[in-house]
């Protein structure tokens, strides 16, 4: 039975003399309450929370999707046939011959132009233009998918205050996306052929940020599975998860300078390089520090050197989960992680030695989104049971 005075949609708090009982919607109850007050959330804010977590999985996909477009629009060198930063006025592309030929005329003044591809005609800018303004078209897209729901969750009172804030927050993170997007482009302007390899370090990790916020909220909301096993273990677990995923996302951060410099298409064999275990050309950059994210010889060999740290992460991570007490279902979870890890690291040595065709690029980089998802389930069910909740 529901506590005295309690009713469907609202609860009342303590007003003051003279005051209307202030009224606070089922969600804003749920989500700011302790369970052990004992009070059951009713099926229409069950129904509420599944939809705002199916909405935040379907927006990580969306984040999957830009990043992938991103990685196309990288491999054909696209990311700078676009001059201009219009956020509203560029959702429309080139209408008339004079528009494309002005946009054409902008492309030609860059040194991508004059020193890569020289001679282009206006068809051959329109291929590498059409790529950059999709990438650019779908985070305008992703930025809308994102905003209305979250305006009509609010306006139907289903988000707690404690939501609406790293909801905003999430949005606001989307922004800086964008903006340091914008920021990478323009490092290409001038006497670059490509864009700063560390302005795209900057801009892929907001995305895995983004994308790993946005998958944890969602599970806030969808992953409410009773799970038993003892806390210790999930303990134990839950903090070699969270070095696990760490790992994870340092090694995409390296193949982001990987493709930042081009790394991929030298040392085109496994597990040498040119014949060598450690290239001659490793630390031929002065000083010393630079060659990490400098020297294309020492990039790509710290990315394959980094992989073989999260293979052990992994793997050391589930033969601790199969000694340990912890629920039937995260183990089932957990075979997700092997599958993930060992299509990923086919793709990768496949990329490098086929010198990075682009359909088993893209595929690379989605798997690196498949088993940072992985473990970021894995990781969130250890810490409600960690927690000791349902």
């Amino acid at each position: 039975m529901p506590p005295d005075g309690y009713a469907p949609g609202a609860r009342n708090r303590s007003a003051g003399p003279g005051e209307e009982p202030k009224q606070e919607s089922d969600m804003t109850r749920i989500l700011t309450e302790p369970r052990a007050a004992g009070i059951a959330p009713t099926g229409r804010v069950q129904a509420a929370g599944r939809a705002i977590g199916h909405w935040l999985v379907a927006m990580c996909g969306m984040v999957i999707v830009m990043v992938l477009l991103g990685g196309i629009t990288r491999l054909t060198d696209s990311g700078l046939s676009i001059m201009e930063w219009k956020p509203i006025m560029g959702t429309l592309p080139p209408l008339s011959e004079a528009e494309w030929e002005r946009v054409f005329a902008l492309y030609r003044e860059i040194a991508q132009y004059k020193h890569v591809n020289a001679g282009m005609d206006l068809a051959g800018f329109k291929a590498i233009f059409w790529w950059e303004y999709f990438h650019r078209l779908w985070g305008r897209v992703l930025a809308v998918a994102f905003a209305v729901p979250l305006l009509w969750f609010w306006f139907k009172g289903h988000l707690g205050r404690a939501d609406l804030k790293r909801l905003v927050g999430l949005f606001l993170l989307g922004a800086l996306q964008g903006f340091a997007g914008w920021v990478m482009v323009a490092s290409g302007f001038q006497d670059r052929v490509q864009v700063s390899q560390y302005r795209l370090l900057v801009h892929l990790m907001l995305a895995v940020a983004i994308f790993a916020l946005m998958l944890w909220y969602a599970l806030d909301y969808l992953d409410r599975r009773e799970l038993g096993g003892s806390r210790q273990d999930a303990g134990t677990l839950f903090r070699h998860a969270r070095w696990m995923n760490a790992v994870i996302a340092v090694e995409i951060a390296l193949g982001a300078l990987v493709a930042g410099t081009d790394a991929g298409f030298i040392y085109n064999d496994f597990p040498l390089m040119n014949g060598h275990w450690l290239s001659p050309d490793l630390f031929t950059l002065s000083p010393w520090w630079i060659n990490f994210t400098e020297n294309v010889a020492t990039i790509q060999f710290q990315h394959r050197l980094f992989s073989g740290f999260v293979a052990i992460a992994v793997i050391s991570f589930l033969v601790r989960l199969r000694r340990r007490d912890v629920d039937r279902v995260l183990k089932l979870r957990a075979i997700a992680l092997p599958c993930a890890l060992a299509v990923q690291a086919f793709l990768g040595i496949a990329t490098l030695m086929l010198v990075v065709p682009i359909s088993l690029a893209v595929l690379h980089q989605l798997g690196a989104f498949v088993l940072l998802g992985s473990g970021l389930v894995l990781q969130h069910g250890l810490k409600r049971r960690l927690k000791g909740e349902a």
